[in-house]
């Protein structure tokens, strides 16, 4: 069965967090679209130097969650902190929740769920560098090659992408989860 996966980034994702789900989704035969605020292209961040430019599918005002099966959010230490701060972009990432669909974040992407207010009580992994913010925001954090919380899979850094990708199939074939919503 045909599935639409989200992928929400601007400006400084890490590069190889964002194309290695991207290609793991398509190779399922899914469709992977590139959401971000501003049409046109944004630019990846490759480790230690800026990386490759990628085609923004649609703008999140173009974008509803409801014609996605789920939604990832790769990290790199400027996109998470831009869109963290976008309004737009946290409603999107909340409407997933209320939709009970599977979210995946990954290294510096869990930031963005702080401010959806999706993180309190809830199991996580993350770069360890913000795993005191997802404390104090109330995650219940771990130090893990991956984290699934009903839904929400989590990963701490790029070394991690074949087991997170594994799991984020695996959520997206399981479908909804009741028990995902904020």
């Amino acid at each position: 069965m045909s599935k639409k996966i989200a992928i929400l980034a601007t400006h400084g994702f890490e590069e190889s967090e964002l194309k290695s789900p991207k290609e793991h989704l398509e190779n399922q035969g899914w469709t992977a679209h590139i959401i971000s605020p501003k049409s046109g292209t944004i630019k990846a961040w490759a480790e230690k130097d800026w990386g490759k430019e990628y085609n923004v599918d649609k703008t999140i005002s173009e974008a509803s969650s409801s014609d996605y099966d789920a939604l990832v959010l790769p990290g790199g230490v400027i996109n998470p902190d831009q869109l963290r701060t976008n309004d737009e972009a946290i409603n999107f990432v909340k409407d997933f929740f209320n939709q009970h669909k599977p979210v995946a974040a990954i290294c510096h992407g869990p930031q963005i769920l702080i401010n959806a207010e999706a993180v309190n009580g809830r199991k996580l992994t993350s770069v360890n560098s913000i795993s005191k913010d997802l404390k104090n925001a109330g995650a219940v954090w771990e130090d893990s090659e991956v984290v699934v919380d009903n839904g929400l899979v989590t990963s701490r850094t790029p070394e991690d992408l074949p087991a997170f990708n594994a799991k984020l199939v695996e959520e997206i074939n399981e479908g909804k989860h009741e028990d995902q919503n904020l």
